[in-house]
């Protein structure tokens, strides 16, 4: 099933996107409501997808409400949880949308999502238009990156009743929105292996 596509010249309901676009403070108010105003709103239906694999992500997408979540396929082809995106995040996948490349990931909607987003032709036109809008991309970039690195280190220096602990208490809506086979492949821990860590933490 296809996502459906909404299109609104009506921008008064863009105040999240405007807060986020503020939130680095490197864009000023009147800025970031300009920034905004190249924005189109969109509503992803549950189950369908944003992005998936093979293709080239083409669009840069503020969650404004609902829950996705990022997986690719291991050589054994299961799924594997790589991502979660709740409300007020950017979803994207940074290397097909930068780099031009087919993507290895898909990105689907857990529930009923909407937001706003710009194509890539549009980032980069804001880009070169808007210093502001290019420093706080590379905010967002940096910020991504130091993400994913803490992510990676906490794969192999914590267990898997610490990476359980810390996504639980920095995340907890990804335990109202997501199932629990997809949480513990993002874990990197078997179905089984969760169901007993959550016993115990029950217990303490």
């Amino acid at each position: 099933m296809e996502h459906s596509l909404h299109s609104s010249s009506n921008h008064s309901n863009q105040e999240k996107l405007i807060y986020f676009l503020r939130s680095t403070n490197l864009v000023s108010a009147t800025t970031a409501r300009e920034i905004a105003s190249n924005f189109r709103a969109k509503h992803i239906n549950k189950h369908d997808f944003h992005l998936q694999e093979g293709q080239i992500l083409n669009e840069y997408l503020f969650l404004d409400t609902g829950f996705m979540r990022a997986f690719a396929h291991n050589t054994e082809g299961n799924e594997v949880t790589t991502n979660f995106y709740a409300q007020n995040q950017v979803v994207f996948e940074v290397s097909s949308f930068f780099n031009r490349i087919p993507s290895r990931e898909n990105i689907q909607a857990l529930t009923n999502c909407s937001g706003w987003y710009i194509t890539y032709e549009q980032v980069n036109k804001l880009f070169h238009s808007i210093p502001e809008f290019r420093e706080f991309g590379r905010s967002m970039l940096v910020q991504g990156f130091s993400a994913l690195k803490i992510r990676m280190l906490s794969m192999i220096t914590d267990t898997a009743e610490e990476r359980y602990t810390k996504l639980l208490h920095t995340n907890p809506e990804i335990f109202q929105n997501a199932s629990l086979k997809t949480i513990a492949s993002y874990l990197g821990i078997t179905d089984t292996s969760l169901s007993r860590i959550r016993k115990e933490f029950s217990r303490k």
